[in-house]
């Protein structure tokens, strides 16, 4: 199980417009401190930890952060509209479309995504596979 992910960022302000548009409406709660940035999801009543946690934060090095070639980390929308509207909503915030919400052929009928870049370059899926929903053949 994933406990946390961590992108880094050199201008903490930044990162917080872009994250802020989209985390909370997925339920993600923030706690800001001079660390940066950290992204909880509620603990609901008997559950020991609501998992995982999604940290922003200046290099510990002290370098300039980057973004990873080839990694990116992916949050679950309720729904297709849902992905729409929160892709809007972070590309007003900042961030730079990498590919419109929408269906892919190379995945299942049901996954529906929309891919970003935050302002510091580290890619983000938003996605939907509600069986509720229609998918790419329906």
């Amino acid at each position: 199980m994933i406990a946390y992910v961590t992108v880094g960022a050199d201008d903490i302000a930044r990162a917080k417009q872009f994250y802020s548009a989209f985390l909370p409406a997925l339920d993600y709660g923030l706690e800001e401190g001079p660390e940066g940035l950290s992204y909880a999801l509620p603990m609901k009543p008997g559950q020991s930890v609501a998992l995982p946690d999604f940290y922003v934060k200046p290099t510990f090095n002290g370098r300039p952060a980057s973004a990873g070639n080839g990694s990116m980390v992916a949050f679950e929308a309720r729904n297709q509209k849902q992905v729409r509207d929160l892709h809007s909503a972070a590309l007003a915030a900042g961030g730079t479309d990498e590919g419109q919400p929408g269906f892919r052929d190379s995945y299942g009928p049901r996954f529906y995504v929309g891919y970003l870049r935050d302002p510091q370059g580290n890619k983000i899926a938003l996605f939907s596979s509600n069986p509720d929903e229609p998918g790419r053949d329906g």
